[in-house]
């Protein structure tokens, strides 16, 4: 059985919850350090805070894609200590470091169950540049989109019996998901054209296991710095980090 057919099935296993409590990560604690980098460019006409890349891990990369200090996050958006990072984080990390083509921010989605995989599949739905903005309305109205998520139960277990490209367009609907993720830009045609593409969605929950698996990644948000998986998991942490490595 396939990630994804495990997490589909495993969608009501268990109420979803906001804490702010880190998801289960762990790190090593292995300092970071380097000299003060000076602010590096963006092309003429660009900003390296609407610059985004899609990253061989599948990961969406703000900023610089040849900084010096690469901050990779995993997430999951059904996690509230991710929710706490993004607004905790969100603005200053984006204003003072990414802008500064000093550091990037790659966000890539750690799977926890089948809410998230279709909220994983939503943000990834538009253009690459929504990405981000996207994830972090998600993160900003946590509580409100778990609410909606579990207020319907018998219309989730009736959409997990559809077939394959029906059954995450019908859990869309029946969580509200369509309508937030309307009221943010994509549209409900969009949007179920994605979660309707079931080899898509699957490719998600599996790259989500793989890469979890081999790097070690128990819980979220578990952060890498240059590759190395920081003991952090919050902003006041991760910030002294960034700027131990350089970025001051």
């Amino acid at each position: 059985m396939t990630k994804y057919r495990k997490i589909a099935l495993a969608m009501l296993a268990a109420p979803l919850a906001l804490g702010v409590a880190s998801c289960g990560s762990s790190a090593d604690d292995e300092a970071l350090a380097g000299e003060p980098i000076d602010p590096i460019v963006a092309p003429a006409g660009t900003q390296w805070t609407e610059t985004v890349n899609i990253s061989e891990m599948d990961g969406y990369v703000l900023g610089n894609p040849e900084a010096p200090i690469k901050l990779v996050e995993y997430g999951s958006l059904t996690c509230g200590a991710c929710a706490s990072f993004a607004t905790s984080a969100s603005e200053k990390l984006k204003s003072e470091y990414v802008s500064s083509g000093v550091v990037s921010y790659e966000l890539r989605n750690q799977v926890h169950n089948g809410i998230d995989l279709v909220l994983a599949s939503l943000v990834r739905c538009g253009q690459k540049e929504s990405f981000h903005p996207l994830s972090d309305q998600v993160w900003f109205n946590l509580n409100d989109v778990l609410t909606r998520a579990q207020a319907n139960p018998q219309a989730l277990e009736e959409a997990m019996n559809l077939p394959e490209n029906q059954r995450f367009v019908a859990v869309g609907e029946a969580t509200g998901l369509l309508d937030f993720f309307a009221a943010r830009g994509l549209s409900r045609d969009q949007a179920s054209t994605c979660l309707a593409d079931a080899a898509s969605v699957s490719a998600i929950a599996d790259r989500s296991n793989t890469q979890s698996e081999e790097l070690g990644v128990t819980g979220t948000p578990t952060f890498f710095i240059n590759d190395r998986k920081v003991n952090a998991n919050n902003w006041g942490d991760v910030e002294p980090l960034l700027q131990q490595a350089g970025a001051r």
